[in-house]
């Protein structure tokens, strides 16, 4: 059983809501992909539930993170954090949950 994760987040009257691109079936619009706190990567050898929350877990340890997303389809996980994060941290907390960190996915 694969179970993914998705975090869409309310537009602002500032910024229009970007389009959906229907592959989820929701309508809903996508999360933004670029701010000073988020980031996208790709990490590997993720396959159900139980990766998804070790990932998760991990990532959330990092200071100034407040949110993770991941899509376990794609292997991408999306990062929000009060700061820019550095990808070494990325990669010691995905290492810690026992995955590997590809890199950085440039939105």
């Amino acid at each position: 059983m694969t179970e993914n994760t998705l975090t869409v987040e309310s537009a602002s009257a500032e910024a229009p809501a970007a389009s959906c691109c229907g592959s989820c079936g929701t309508g809903a619009a996508a999360p933004a992909t670029e701010s000073a706190g988020l980031a996208v990567f790709q990490v590997k050898g993720m396959t159900c539930g139980h990766c998804v929350t070790s990932v998760t877990a991990e990532l959330k340890k990092i200071d100034g993170v407040t949110e993770v997303a991941v899509d376990l389809a794609t292997g991408r996980v999306t990062v929000d954090a009060t700061a820019p994060l550095t990808d070494e941290a990325v990669a010691a907390a995905v290492g810690e949950a026992g995955y590997d960190l590809v890199g950085r996915v440039n939105a």
